[in-house]
């Protein structure tokens, strides 16, 4: 059981050992606290709605927030406190594993934070510091009911307030803003009705208990708070104002990707408790006179659902290595990061519906963590821009990332307690064009002896010859449902590249890695038939699409044993009542 357990999050043997002692402290109190609330009051919390008092209690009792989400810079010498995206990253798990209600408050505290640690605004990062200091959350005010998170079109409007030089009167709504009824400081985007174009736009610090704040309502039926909330004449004073013109609209992208990356780890969190419930559940349930898990079908699901899985996990941790290895010469986080938002996400829907039909009708019993699980999955390849937004802008990357590698010092893992700077200063919001990359053959020439990874790399050099001969022309550039359906061929190589470079760092078995490239292999044939049906696909590329499908290397003894291995999942963990 231990070998199939250990790539998992298990609350029962978890002990973050390759962390420093004050995040193994915290991390290891965090699941305590959720394992002595129990599994009745957790669901309780989830179906009544209420707002998350008790945990955000307990959190600034122990100064997670401060701990975690204040950088080094902002620390006043206190050597815990920093911004350390792989502590992050193990946080949002464990918060996606009881719930993300709880993840949710998180989440939209690091995105307001984001403007905040961007500004030279000494005055607000130490209201800030001070404010996680005493447990408070905070929003990220960007989203409007109009324009979505249309920036462009903010109505956020700030009139120069004449009795105070430097300081303005802010009127205006925003809409899906989390934590808006309980922040602390509210980062809100807007535009200046004195100054034309984006010279205009301003990030200032706002507090949601303002007379002149006025919250209007939870916008979902939820303990997460996605608020509407409108500002009249609120007095926006100049140690207020966090960001002016471009610098204002380049906080507003980086903070979302830094914050974009939590999606990932959240919904990896949640497939590892559905997976407990999901297979303790099938290996126990007799149909037929036969366990559920004797019938074939069900063993395929389930595999499948595991390896998918894994991958999520070999993929975001890698990814981490990229984001704290950053700096202005090597940038490819900006492709690593709207592939966990999308890639790892989308992943996570399939895992839960392969279980879901397995488990069938339990998935809706009100006593189960599945049931939410189910529900919540959904939200996350939704958030922080859509998944066909993130492909588009993974679109960017392709022909630099696929055809023209550059040489790049080899990334090592990246588990040291140190602050991850530079997402704080990361510069202008442009240039994607330009991110290089290094060589993706390399992850896939060191398992060329693994048959399902040849079998894929043999798709990832025909799609690298597809943009050579018969990438879409310049009329098909304006078909969006075309480019997507490349867009996601893409995306399985950049996937599978990531999965193998952490497969050598950790020493991943090749059976494992074989069954999870059968899978790949599988996806990578389905989205070439998806562009093959393409209204506006010519016959080159339907030609091509057709090529490049790939039957799996079947080996049914290595299928069988990674099943062995899901078997041993069976009441491996199960949440105290």
């Amino acid at each position: 059981m231990a070998e199939s357990t250990s790539l998992l999050f298990n609350p029962r043997t978890y002990d973050p050992a390759h962390f420093d002692p004050e995040t193994r402290r915290l991390l290891r109190a965090t699941v305590d606290w959720f394992e002595a609330r129990g599994k009745r009051r957790l669901i309780q919390d989830y179906r009544s709605r209420v707002w998350l008092a008790d945990f955000l209690e307990f959190a600034a009792k122990e100064e997670l927030f401060a701990t975690f989400l204040t950088p080094a810079s902002a620390a006043a010498g206190d050597g815990d406190r920093r911004w350390d995206t792989a502590r992050i990253a193990a946080l949002n798990e464990i918060f996606g594993f009881y719930g993300l209600d709880y993840w949710y408050a998180w989440q939209v505290t690091v995105l307001g934070l984001g403007p905040v640690w961007q500004s030279d605004n000494a005055d607000a990062r130490e209201r800030a510091a001070g404010l996680l200091a005493q447990g408070e959350v905070f929003a990220f005010g960007l989203s409007e009911r109009t324009h979505g998170a249309d920036i462009y079109s903010t109505d956020m409007l700030l009139e120069p307030d004449a009795g105070v030089p430097g300081g303005f009167r802010a009127t205006g709504s925003k809409y899906y803003i989390g934590n808006g009824n309980a922040a602390g400081l509210v980062s809100v985007f807007g535009r200046r009705t004195d100054v034309e174009g984006p010279d205009g736009y301003v990030f200032f610090a706002a507090d949601s208990r303002h007379p002149a704040y006025h919250l209007r309502k939870n916008v979902v039926d939820s303990s997460k708070f996605v608020s509407e909330f409108h500002l009249e004449d609120y007095p926006v004073a100049p140690a207020d104002v966090l960001h002016t013109g471009r610098a204002a609209f380049d906080a507003a992208l980086n903070t979302v990707n830094v914050g974009k990356f939590n999606l990932c780890t959240a919904s990896i969190g949640i497939c590892e408790h559905a997976m407990y419930e999901a297979v303790t559940h099938a290996t126990n349930r007799i149909l037929y006179g036969r366990p559920v898990t004797a019938f074939p079908h069900v063993r395929r699901e389930l595999t499948d659902a595991y390896v998918r899985l894994v991958g999520m996990k070999l993929f975001s941790d890698r990814a981490v290595d990229y984001f704290r290895s950053a700096g202005p010469d090597d940038r490819r986080y900006l492709l690593f990061n709207p592939m966990t938002k999308m890639k790892v996400t989308t992943e996570g829907e399939k895992v839960i519906d392969l279980m879901w039909d397995v488990i069938a009708a339990k998935g809706f019993e009100k006593d189960t963590y599945f049931a939410q699980a189910a529900v919540e999955i959904r939200g996350l390849p939704k958030l922080e821009g859509t998944v066909h937004v993130n492909l588009a802008l993974i679109l960017k990357f392709l022909r630099n990332h696929l055809l023209d590698p550059v040489d790049h010092p080899p990334v090592p893992t990246r588990l040291d307690a140190a602050d991850d700077a530079f997402l704080f200063r990361q510069g202008p919001a442009r240039g994607l064009g330009s991110v290089r990359f290094h060589d993706w053959r390399t992850a896939f020439d060191a398992y060329a002896e693994v048959p399902n990874v040849a079998r894929f790399r043999e798709q990832a050099d025909a799609l690298c010859a597809f943009v050579e001969t018969s990438a879409p022309d310049e009329e098909q550039s304006r078909d969006l449902d075309l480019l997507l359906a490349v867009g996601q061929l893409f995306a399985l190589v950049v996937h599978g590249q990531l999965i193998l470079e952490q497969a050598r760092l950790t020493g991943l078995d090749e059976e494992l890695l074989d069954e999870l490239f059968a899978v790949l292999v599988r996806d990578f044939s389905a989205h070439a038939v998806d562009l093959h049906g393409k209204d506006s696909a010519t016959e080159a590329q339907q030609e091509w699409a057709l090529g490049a499908v790939r039957r799996p290397v079947v080996d049914t003894a290595r299928s069988t044993r990674i099943w062995e291995r899901v078997e041993a999942l069976s009441g491996a963990y199960e949440m105290a009542p």
